[in-house]
């Protein structure tokens, strides 16, 4: 399998992240280049080739343009952001479905996982849906918190993680995807045995509804990764 790579860049230009599209913003003096290879399909699901959305059907909304309701949000992330992401732009379609988006990852936020934990569950999701623009996103997250690139690594070619505990978020993550919820005695029992709690089994939830939104969404809508998030490209999501 080919190596990962980490770049780290260090000086006088610090590279502005922030914790998702909507969290704090997170002042880092380092990003990871990344380079993981395209992962293997999950056991039983199929490859699809990818069909571009007809270009008429979604509009990628500016300030000015977005249905009344949501633009003071639009204004909002514009400048947090210093430009309207992409992927904003075209939910901004669907008021209810970016403030519906908003409502819960805010929510995640502030849940008892931790921020590597929490970002575990978001990779987790992102990677089985395909989505490249939250991986790439996401991605640097996880530069801003530190996170050691082997972590990254694992999470972005969805191989285990070392850390028991980590992998214990990780697979609980994809047992409430698989099951739809319905996680079996044995894999709630490994989860909390590594140190989780019923509150974060229920959060876990929480962070797979948020950002199944997000996912989904980002590919119905085609939206395409933002310049500033290129050091983080993903081509894991191509099926």
């Amino acid at each position: 399998m080919e190596p990962f790579t980490a770049v780290v860049v260090r000086g006088p230009g610090l590279a502005k992240m922030v914790n998702h599209v909507y969290g704090m913003d997170n002042h880092v003096d380092c990003f990871w280049r990344v380079r993981t290879p395209t992962p293997a399909p999950a056991p039983g699901e199929p490859r699809r080739e990818k069909v571009p959305m007809p270009s008429d059907v979604f509009v990628a909304h500016t300030a000015e343009s977005a249905p009344p309701e949501i633009r003071p949000t639009v204004e909002g992330v514009t400048r947090k952001f210093g430009h309207l992401p992409s992927a904003v732009a075209l939910m901004a379609g669907s008021p209810q479905l970016l403030k519906g988006f908003l409502a819960a990852s805010a929510s995640f936020e502030q849940s008892t996982l931790g921020p590597l934990e929490r970002e575990i569950v978001i990779l987790t999701v992102a990677t089985r849906n395909r989505c490249h623009v939250c991986v790439a996103l996401h991605t640097a997250t996880l530069a801003g918190l530190d996170a050691p690139p082997e972590v990254v690594e694992a999470l972005r070619s969805r191989t285990p993680l070392a850390d028991t505990r980590l992998e214990a978020v990780r697979l609980f993550t994809l047992a409430v995807m698989d099951r739809q919820g319905a996680v079996d005695e044995k894999e709630m029992r490994a989860f909390l045995d590594a140190g989780h709690t019923a509150r974060n089994a229920l959060e876990v939830v929480l962070g797979v509804g948020a950002y199944t939104i997000s996912t989904f969404a980002n590919r119905l809508v085609d939206a395409p990764l933002d310049p500033q998030m290129s050091a983080f490209a993903w081509d894991g999501g191509e099926a």
